[in-house]
């Protein structure tokens, strides 16, 4: 949901030997070093989220460099022949720096800053594997682009479309002990959140994004653990976002749901969570239906108990680790489910300013499947960090 808080509580201060100041001509010995320190970035002469947005896909599978943050955010349940589960997470963060982009000979100086997290959950072999990297958007070693077809990519961790209208993308990611290579393809449309595709997390104006999902991404391919290669099938989701200065100043943190039903309907469900207790009204969550079609749902309509606790080894952090959902999805009865991490231990901890819990979770009761869940604001609180 709001993976690219991790950006937002981390700015990069090139140091006055950097990257930005390499002299073109070759002429003497520079040295380069980035330098991650906590900021309180300005927002003036970003774009913000405030009105209705003309979505024009594939275009807008792209980067919206005049908005300060975005991300691309996947997510997926796979499964070998017989049986063996992992779940995968690969998401590309940008952050801008500034609202315009210094005009330069160096081909190196860029307003725009790159993360990736990648992680493969190893149910059976209960491991779970992370890692994360750090670029600038330049030279070519991070962006996103849909010109001339979708691609995005922070050194050869990357998502690329085979096709014009990006209907089959394949995902390639290495890093130590473990990788991804799996091609996805589009069966439904693009999923619009909140209201059109502005979702508000306040009700003060300017404190929301732009958000579209694709839901349900038939995936296939093979994931590598420790020189291992499995050939796996599942389903991935992708959401993508992007904005200035979304969350309000009483957020404390989130609880996110992408939930994929076995009777080929999608769930995006969620809560922020308020430091002074309770949560925000003004998000929701939606259901999509199996030919597209949307319903929203207001924060009214669910209803979210912990079932069971985590307490994380790395962090100290107490994490909720199980939830029956009450869902009012517009029918007679409301849709009773509950969730079920399949590991407990997938804290993505150990840098990038925030740790957070993000792992694959197993859903039965009323429906069946599989889905993604994402925690944050239980080991550093959100309230001012972007």
């Amino acid at each position: 949901m709001w993976r690219w808080i991790a950006l937002g509580v981390v700015g990069v201060a090139v140091l006055v030997f950097g990257f930005s100041l390499i002299d073109s001509s070759g002429a003497g010995n520079v040295t380069a070093s980035a330098q991650f320190i906590p900021v309180n970035q300005p927002i003036d002469g970003f774009a913000r989220a405030i009105d209705p947005y003309d979505w024009q896909f594939p275009q807008d599978f792209g980067a919206h460099p005049e908005f300060q943050t975005e991300w691309w955010y996947y997510t997926g349940n796979v499964q070998t022949a017989e049986g063996r589960h992992f779940g995968y997470q690969f998401t590309l963060f940008r952050r801008a720096i500034s609202p315009t982009e210094t005009t330069s000979d160096s081909a190196w100086r860029t307003n725009q800053m790159y993360m990736a997290h990648f992680a493969v959950a190893d149910v059976e072999g209960g491991q779970f594997h992370h890692a994360q990297r750090f670029s600038r958007g330049s030279a070519g070693l991070a962006g996103a682009t849909a010109d001339p077809r979708y691609h995005i990519w922070l050194e050869d961790w990357d998502v690329m479309a085979e096709d014009d209208a990006a209907q089959f993308t394949r995902i390639q990611a290495n890093a130590d002990g473990f990788g991804v290579d799996l091609r996805l393809e589009q069966i439904k449309p693009s999923a619009l959140q909140g209201q059109d595709g502005l979702s508000p997390k306040s009700a003060e104006e300017g404190n929301a994004s732009y958000y579209y999902s694709l839901t349900r991404l038939l995936t296939s391919g093979t994931i590598t653990i420790d020189g291992e290669a499995f050939t796996v099938e599942g389903a991935t989701w992708k959401d993508h976002e992007f904005s200035t200065s979304a969350l309000g100043t009483r957020a404390l943190g989130w609880d996110w749901f992408g939930l994929q039903l076995d009777d080929n309907r999608e769930l995006m469900l969620g809560q922020i969570r308020l430091v002074e207790g309770g949560v925000e009204p003004a998000f929701g969550g939606l259901l999509v239906y199996p030919d597209g079609s949307t319903r929203y749902l207001p924060q009214s309509a669910l209803t979210l108990n912990v079932t069971n606790t985590w307490v994380s080894p790395h962090t100290g952090a107490t994490y909720p680790a199980g939830w029956n959902l009450s869902v009012d999805i517009g029918e007679a009865e409301p849709l009773e489910i509950t969730l079920t991490p399949l590991l407990a231990d997938q804290e993505l901890h150990g840098g990038g300013g925030i740790d957070y819990w993000e792992g694959a979770v197993q859903i039965s009761g009323d429906a069946t499947g599989y889905g993604y869940a994402e925690l944050t604001g239980y080991t550093q609180q959100m309230t001012g960090r972007f």
